[in-house]
């Protein structure tokens, strides 16, 4: 059995007191919430009070990104032994806003993803297409290449905390949101990739979540596909309220 993983990425809003608060209303709702593990990656500035917010419950704290170097001259990057020091457990690696904006690579992404399993975090992968690779014909081919290098080198052995989320990114932010069957294609096709790069058993046991749009409205008819394990939730995820229905409604 895969657990769901629900993790809501915050971008770059909330500061301290607003994560604060949003963590206040928030856990109420999602007290009786067991089925399901719960991430929340706010910014860098407001990781340490989300921490202490979250201390003694069942919600985890990520990170948006890190380094993969242990230290350096590295001006403004986190690296994870910084991300262990205030006991974050997960990471997301690899967003297609960090590759838009900020030039990151599937290298780096392997970079990145090598260094999260080595210092024990939980590595959330990002995956997608854009809407010109999927009217080409093309998202396999894309998903197929991300993953191949993306991987590459991983000790299967070592790969059972790694969560995949596959995010069509002409489905980020647009509205748009993938069918229950255009979004199970992909996660059955990257299943299959990990499968042929790491070993059937890791494919098995992986997470992959969707991400793209997700609301309380279709999280349901989402998540209980035979693939998708979970959701990495944007927007939606800014709402205490909105938040924690998605998490109810993935796990009806």
């Amino acid at each position: 059995m895969r657990k769901p993983l629900i993790a809501a990425n915050w971008k770059m809003y909330k500061i301290p007191a607003e994560a604060t608060a949003f963590i206040g209303a928030f856990l109420p709702l999602v007290a009786s919430q067991e089925k399901t593990e719960i991430v929340l990656c706010p910014s860098m500035t407001s990781l340490a009070v989300s921490l202490e917010a979250t201390k003694g419950t069942q919600v985890h704290i990520g990170a948006q990104t890190m380094d993969w170097h242990d230290n350096g001259a590295f001006t403004g990057e986190t690296s994870p032994v910084m991300l262990n020091a205030i006991d974050v457990t997960h990471v997301l690696i690899g967003h297609s806003e960090r590759r838009q904006y900020f030039n990151e690579t599937d290298e780096t992404v392997n970079h990145k993803l090598k260094a999260a399993l080595a210092h024990k975090l939980v590595p959330i992968v990002c995956v997608g297409e854009h809407k010109a690779d999927r009217e080409s014909g093309r998202t396999n081919d894309v998903l197929k290449k991300q993953l191949t290098v993306g991987l590459q080198g991983i000790d299967p052995a070592a790969a059972a905390p790694l969560v995949i989320a596959y995010e069509p990114v002409w489905a980020i932010g647009t509205g748009l949101t993938a069918t229950p069957q255009i979004a199970e294609d992909a996660h059955k096709f990257i299943r299959a990739q990990i499968a042929e790069i790491l070993s059937p058993a890791i494919a098995a046991s992986t997470r992959i979540l969707y991400g793209g749009s997700v609301k309380p409205d279709n999280a349901a008819s989402l998540c209980c596909l035979e693939n998708i394990d979970g959701a990495l939730v944007g927007g939606a995820s800014l709402d205490p309220t909105s938040f924690a229905q998605i998490i109810a409604n993935s796990s009806i």
